[in-house]
């Protein structure tokens, strides 16, 4: 539509100065003739463009000129800003890029919008570190420069070497083609193939990286969200056991760090936590309940409370008075 090219056209102009009509029909895909037109539509709507004659001439915008054209309404701009607002800064590492792109939004509002979707924005807290059961939130924590690395790759479609850390091995490098980067609940993934086989890395544990120049072999188009469903299913269906358990929620965190994965979480009427959780087999599920003591109930399977009922006996009959 003509109002959206008048719209690109002073955002062009305000963007990168005089540019020439060459240019601008060829960044908008329309006619030298047409642009021309358009420049005149925008003088006679009091657009202050004007024309410089000469070998380095061109179209451009009186200096100091503001627009209001951007096509951000209030309540767009406020979903912006509570986006921006949350925790979103400790995301692949953009903490920064976000808040110069928060104040970049702030900036594109009209005067009389700024400040109220300012402050809407403060009135919205988007996933605070911690919670109503006084939980605080576990991030990762990967180096600047690893996390730069790793996104140039997954952006520019390159190879990429990682010094990672697996769980109970040492670490090593690996050579990957990179398909994208998945954050859940403040932890971040990077999911690509090595040798044609899928793999999924834990950001926390990549040491080092570097982009190679080689070009990654993985298809141009990508559903992130489909390939994330269905590698959570793959994990979820190899040999592990999920355990139905009640558990302290200041035992929580203690918990999840020794499960594998977490499928259901509820808060029963008595203030515990019910949770789903999954575990590499029976003998890894034994060992991580019984280290909570009895502020982890395990409530299914079977197995593992008669494993768990055994193992107290035993130790009751150990410190028996003889």
């Amino acid at each position: 539509m003509r109002a959206d090219r008048l719209v690109s056209l002073v955002l062009l102009l305000r963007q990168r100065g005089r540019l020439t009509a060459d240019t601008l029909a060829r960044e908008l895909e329309v006619s030298t003739r047409t642009v021309l037109r358009d420049i005149e539509a925008l003088s006679a709507a009091g657009v202050p463009v004007y024309a410089e004659r000469g070998r380095h001439g061109g179209f451009a915008l009186l200096p100091g000129f503001r627009t209001e054209l951007t096509g951000l309404n209030h309540d767009e701009a406020l979903a912006l800003l509570t986006a921006g607002s949350g925790r979103g800064e400790q995301a692949f590492g953009l903490g920064s890029a976000l808040a110069s792109a928060m104040r970049k939004v702030v900036d594109a509002l009209p005067e009389s919008h700024q400040a109220t979707a300012s402050d809407a924005a403060r009135r919205f807290l988007v996933e605070p570190e911690t919670d109503l059961l006084s939980r605080r939130a576990v991030t990762d924590d990967i180096p600047e420069a690893t996390m730069v690395e790793i996104r140039r790759a997954v952006l520019a479609g390159h190879k990429l070497r990682v010094h990672y850390a697996a769980t109970g091995q040492s670490p090593q490098w690996r050579t990957v083609d990179p398909i994208g980067l998945v954050t859940v609940r403040d932890r971040g993934y990077l999911l690509a193939t090595r040798s044609g086989a899928d793999r999924t890395y834990r950001l926390s544990r990549v040491l080092a990286a570097e982009e190679l120049p080689e070009t990654a072999q993985r298809p141009d188009r990508v559903d992130l969200d489909r390939i994330w469903r269905e590698r959570c299913a793959q994990f979820l269906s190899g040999d592990h056991i999920a355990v139905l358990v009640r558990v302290d929620p200041k035992r929580r965190e203690e918990l999840l760090g020794s499960a594998v994965a977490v499928r259901t979480a509820e808060l029963d009427a008595d203030g515990r936590l019910r949770l789903e959780v999954t575990f590499q087999d029976l003998r890894h599920a034994e060992w991580a309940l019984w280290q909570l003591g009895t502020d982890a109930e395990a409530l299914a399977p079977g197995a593992l409370r008669t494993a768990l009922r055994d193992r107290a006996a035993a130790m009751a009959a150990r410190y028996a008075d003889t």
